[in-house]
C-alpha cells in the first residue's frame, strides 16, 4: 500500500470510489434521495476541479485506488485549512487506511501552516474524526443545512 498525490488519470477511479462509498457507507445515516444527489455530483470532473485547488492524495494497493483525501485552504485563509473528500472503500474500512490518510494530510504544508483545521464531516464520519482528535466546532453536534457536522482541530 502506498499513498501518493492524485494525478488527472485518477479522476474516474476516485469518482467511482467516492460514489461506491457513499452508496454503501453513508446511506445508513442519510435519506436515499440526498445520497443520490451527492452521487450524481461526485463526477470525475468534480474530482478534478477539487484537486485543482487542494493537495489531493490517493491510497493505492495492488494498482487499485482504495482511499483518498484532500486538504486545502479554508476560504482562502493562510492560517486555516480544511480537510475534504476523505473516503475509503467500504471493504477496506477498519484497516487503518483512514488513519494513514489523516496522518498524511496532517504532514501537508496546508496543515502545518494552519492554526485551525476544519472538516465538513458526514454523520457517518464523525466517530472516526473524534478518534483522530477533531472536535465539534462551537459544540454543535447536529448536522447543518448542508447535512454536515462541522469539526475542527487547533494546532
Amino acid at each position: 500500500m502506498i499513498i501518493r498525490r492524485f494525478n488527472e488519470q485518477d479522476a474516474k477511479e476516485v469518482s467511482d470510489l467516492i460514489r461506491k462509498t457513499i452508496r454503501i457507507s453513508n446511506t445508513k445515516d442519510y435519506p436515499a434521495e440526498l445520497m443520490d444527489q451527492l452521487i450524481d455530483y461526485e463526477t470525475p470532473e468534480n474530482v478534478l476541479q477539487r484537486a485543482s485547488w487542494t493537495h489531493f492524495y490517493v491510497v493505492v494497493d495492488n494498482e487499485q485506488i482504495i482511499g483518498c483525501g484532500a486538504i486545502g485552504p479554508y476560504w482562502g485563509k493562510e492560517d486555516e485549512s480544511s480537510l475534504y473528500t476523505i473516503f475509503v472503500l467500504p471493504e477496506q474500512q477498519g484497516k487503518g487506511i483512514g488513519r494513514t490518510i489523516i496522518e498524511t494530510l496532517e504532514m501537508d504544508e496546508y496543515f502545518l501552516r494552519a492554526k485551525r483545521i476544519e472538516i465538513p464531516a458526514s454523520i457517518t464520519g464523525v466517530p472516526f474524526y473524534l478518534k483522530m482528535g477533531y472536535n465539534y466546532k462551537n459544540g454543535i453536534t447536529e448536522p447543518d443545512e448542508e447535512h454536515l457536522i462541522r469539526m475542527e482541530k487547533f494546532r
